[in-house]
């Protein structure tokens, strides 16, 4: 997620696991891949193997060193096609559920890490339609107890 860029180069990495909707919003001070990918790594690998096989990115330059992430971690790396943001749609989905507390006008350089893990606590905690009125937590929970 983008904001406005006379506040700087801060942006928020998301990551949606597709299923369950288990959302991490990730703060980044500038888009250099090997920040934004470090990151990443560092949130995904303590989580079950079968909870991260495979990660979609768009085809922003931040996710050139997309490599690393398969040599360090395991994970399998797709890109969206150009121009195709239905291709990631729960991810579209939920950018636009934490922009409630989120706007592109926000300075993110005075969003701290426990302020943005509140917000991502609060989109793991609220029931959703899709997911049969439970929460992504409740699901992502059942996933991984399930044999």
């Amino acid at each position: 997620m983008l904001f406005k860029q006379h506040f700087g180069s801060g942006n928020v990495t998301s990551l949606v696991e597709r299923v369950t909707r288990f959302t991490v919003l990730l703060k980044n001070d500038n888009r250099r891949t090997h920040l934004v990918l470090g990151k990443v790594i560092d949130a995904i690998r303590h989580l079950p193997i079968r909870s991260r096989k495979s990660i979609t990115f768009d085809r922003g330059t931040e996710f050139v060193a997309w490599p690393h992430l398969q040599a360090e971690i395991g994970t399998q790396t797709w890109f969206c096609d150009p121009s195709a943001p239905l291709h990631k749609g729960t991810v579209e989905n939920t950018n636009r559920r934490a922009r409630r507390w989120l706007p592109r006008k926000l300075n993110m350089s005075r969003v701290t890490d426990p302020e943005l893990k509140g917000i991502c606590d609060r989109l793991k905690t609220r029931p959703r339609k899709c997911l049969g009125w439970k929460t992504p937590a409740e699901v992502f929970r059942e996933k991984m107890l399930a044999k």
